[in-house]
């Protein structure tokens, strides 16, 4: 079995091939086994951590909700966002989705000071426009479920990009790069181990 970890760079689909003529995995400069596949996905204009195997079991471990597994994003909004809006988020807030409205559950934010060395912006931001960060767990990945939260609470996200699934995060890993991992080292810090999932608290 292989296992990677990605930082997807913006404007790249999570996928091999497209037919849609969008920036795909395969412009990484990188050779991968080619049957392994991301784990869940970003979408086009998030960036950030994204995991890559061929080990069909550890998709199910990771995947399924009910093993609440923790995904960290960082987040740029618009505007200077409240306490009543980080009350809000972390609360749980009303979404749409395909099959109608979704109430997220409970999640942890915080307010964060802009990161150091955090890697430009494919299409820069204006320095006059307000803006301020956030850190955000979540347990649960519907469909864009980020930005439809916090535009919910009433600021839009301009900026994604997921830092950490559970204990593997991005560090210094800049857009583009790309690590391999032991299966033992992965089940490890992903809080899998001897076959089972442990539930997080």
């Amino acid at each position: 079995m292989n296992y990677y970890i990605i930082y997807k760079p913006y404007k790249m689909i999570s996928q091999f091939t497209s037919t849609h003529k969008k920036k795909c995995l395969d412009l990484l400069d990188f050779s991968f086994s080619k049957d392994v596949y991301p784990v869940g996905r970003l979408d086009e204009n998030s960036e950030g951590l994204l995991i890559l195997t061929n080990d069909k079991s550890l998709n199910f471990k990771l995947l399924n909700p009910v093993f609440e597994h923790k995904r960290i994003y960082l987040v740029q909004l618009q505007g200077i966002i409240t306490p009543e809006a980080l009350k809000q988020i972390e609360s749980g807030i009303t979404i749409a989705q395909e099959d109608g409205p979704y109430t997220t559950k409970p999640s942890k934010i915080k307010q964060v000071k802009k990161p150091a060395n955090l890697p430009p912006r494919a299409h820069p931001i204006s320095e006059l426009l307000p803006t301020s960060w956030v850190e955000l767990t979540l347990t649960e990945g519907k469909y864009h479920q980020v930005r439809k939260m916090t535009a919910g609470a009433g600021f839009p996200c301009i900026r994604l990009i997921r830092i950490a699934i559970e204990g593997i995060r991005l560090e210094n890993m800049q857009p583009g790069d790309i690590r391999e991992i032991k299966r033992d080292a992965i089940y490890k810090k992903l809080n899998i181990a001897d076959g089972e999932v442990k539930v997080s608290k």
